[in-house]
């Protein structure tokens, strides 16, 4: 209980991070002016423990709701943010077994990856530092978020929203949304010896024997 209201944020992970937008805020469509920042979080449904306290939380949104914001009375059909991968994107490989979850906010999340660890007062602390280069954190790597769950009732659609928080990624993974990697566009291709910055006989990358750095 916090302010008179039930608990209503979680420690989201480890998850996987989809349709990624937490450097520069989007709309959903052109003529939508209402800039978000924002990210999708897809869970494995194995972490049966995690999936439960995020059903608590949107309970407790839900139930806070009642009397904030729909005058205690239920809506008839309240939007849930948590959604079955399997049901909504059978044809996406990325979703399959899982639920997901898309968190968004207004204002410019905290994007941080691991630094280390520090002793403070005798515990052990978690270090995180800032990513400012944005090609560091995409859709496909893996990731922990703060998420907070509230109610909603905007134009006569009510139920309960995520909104997002801070994110800690903690491990790079294969990239989502057809997005290759400069090997495997160009790891095959045969450039002529004069588009070379070196000589085949001083190729630095050349198979060799010698237990030396070829540098």
């Amino acid at each position: 209980m916090e302010n008179g209201n039930l608990l209503t944020k979680v420690t989201i992970g480890k998850a996987r991070a989809s349709y990624a937008h937490v450097f520069h805020p989007t709309s959903i469509s052109p003529t939508d002016t209402n800039l978000k920042y924002s990210v999708t979080l897809i869970i494995p449904k194995s972490e049966t423990g995690l999936i439960e306290k995020i059903r608590a939380a949107m309970k407790n949104a839900y139930t806070n709701g009642m009397q904030s914001k729909w005058g205690g009375k239920a809506p008839k059909k309240p939007y849930d943010p948590l959604k079955d991968g399997d049901a909504e994107k059978p044809d996406d490989e990325a979703y399959a077994d899982s639920y997901y979850i898309s968190a968004s906010c207004k204002t410019k999340p905290g994007v941080n990856k691991v630094k280390g660890y520090a002793t403070i007062d005798g515990k052990r602390k978690l270090q995180t530092e800032e990513i400012t280069d944005e090609s560091e954190f995409y859709s496909g790597c893996y990731v922990y978020a703060t998420v907070n769950f509230f109610p909603f009732d905007t134009s006569g659609n009510k139920g309960v929203a995520c909104g997002l928080n801070n994110i800690l990624k903690v491990e790079d993974g294969e990239p989502l949304g057809g997005r290759s990697s400069a090997e495997s566009d160009f790891g095959d291709l045969s450039l002529p010896e004069e588009d070379m910055p070196f000589s085949p006989d001083n190729d630095p990358f050349r198979a060799t024997t010698e237990d030396e750095c070829p540098y």
